[in-house]
């Protein structure tokens, strides 16, 4: 009697999910097997401790094999040693470039040198991020700005394409790039309330409004150097506080179309000139490579903090700066409409963003 056997052999290369996160959040194999036992792992597969250990201990190598190609992800998808589908593929790139918001809020702005590099102990005791994970996160943002430092075309492609990353993610990665090629301040008490996020979200709009990029997509590199022609236009816009006449109509504009509109009107009409000698000084010093660091700093000290302790609400706000905004093209004599939209464009944006009431 002849029996009939299939057999399937396969080699894909076995990778636990859960484990490869402990890997990657810098457990030591010990810990890890803790965290798996925890778990309930050993009564849900029915393995004993030693077991366990040894299979934590393997993908722990398998990992370590496979660190080399994470760095280069396309080698992933192109070498023979392990067989790895490519939807796990992504998931193993994109876990290993993700980083924790309290790590990267304490790096950004930074220069990504051995400086700061000696000051990750003291970052991951402050933040709870193992030192191991610390230093991947670090080398990951280096190694990013390096390979897109050089490269011509808009940096979020760039990043996306190089590191497989998905769009969220490389976009993280060009506020990451943008603030360290930049060096904006981002440590001080007064902006210590702003999240990662809230950077995030104003380095996408600096990037798309006011660098090189967004004027030549085909710039020689990167596109995060800020538009020096269009920082020195930004000059013109002080006649906005410097011609009197023009302050005051620009002033009757904006009280005239928020009479009834607020409760801090008074507030509003009281405080215009202060509040656009503010903003037009912001623009017209960005010339000055200081002051394109302290532009997140300024636009708190200048314009955040005085309508937060006037009591503004988000709408408040909202509806003062798109007055403000609008009523400068009804200026008889203003002629730079095209700069100034281009910078409030910007900058109603990122204050919107900013501005937690």
């Amino acid at each position: 009697m002849t029996m009939e056997l299939d057999v399937f052999v396969g080699n894909t290369t076995i990778m636990d999910e859960e484990v490869y996160q402990l890997w990657l959040d810098g457990y030591t194999v010990i810990d890890a097997v803790k965290v798996r036992i925890d778990g309930g792992v050993m009564e849900e597969c029915e393995a004993s401790a030693d077991v366990l250990l040894s299979d934590t201990m393997d993908q722990y190598r398998t990992f370590q094999m496979c660190e080399r190609l994470l760095h280069s992800p396309s080698k992933l998808g192109n070498q023979l040693l392990f067989q790895i589908p490519p939807h796990r593929q992504a998931m193993l790139i994109e876990r290993y470039y993700a980083f924790d918001d309290a790590f990267v809020r304490e790096v950004l702005g930074k220069k990504l040198s051995k400086g700061t590099k000696k000051d990750l102990d003291d970052i991951g005791a402050k933040t709870g991020v193992t030192l191991k994970s610390c230093r991947r996160q670090f080398d990951n943002f280096k190694r990013v700005f390096k390979v897109v430092e050089e490269l011509k075309g808009p940096l979020v492609e760039n990043i996306r394409q190089h590191f497989l990353l998905s769009d969220k993610l490389a976009r993280d990665y060009a506020a990451i790039v943008f603030f360290a090629n930049n060096r904006f301040e981002t440590g001080k008490r007064k902006l210590q309330y702003l999240t990662f996020q809230d950077f995030a979200f104003c380095a996408g709009q600096l990037i798309s409004h006011w660098t090189v990029g967004a004027v030549d997509h085909m710039v020689e590199d990167m596109d995060v150097d800020l538009d020096k022609e269009f920082l020195q236009d930004l000059k013109e816009l002080k006649v906005l506080i410097t011609d009197k006449d023009l302050l005051d109509q620009h002033k009757s504009l904006v009280c005239t179309a928020l009479r009834g509109k607020t409760k801090v009107f008074n507030e509003m009409e009281a405080n215009f000139k202060n509040l656009s000698r503010g903003l037009v000084n912001i623009a017209a010093k960005l010339t000055n490579t200081k002051d394109v660091r302290d532009f997140f700093l300024d636009l708190v000290e200048k314009f955040i903090e005085p309508c937060r302790s006037d009591r503004w609400t988000a709408a408040d706000m909202r509806l003062y700066l798109t007055h403000y905004n609008n009523s400068a093209h009804i200026l008889d004599t203003f002629k730079h409409q095209v700069v100034w939209d281009r910078y409030m464009g910007v900058i109603k944006s990122c204050i919107f963003k900013m501005y937690h009431d």
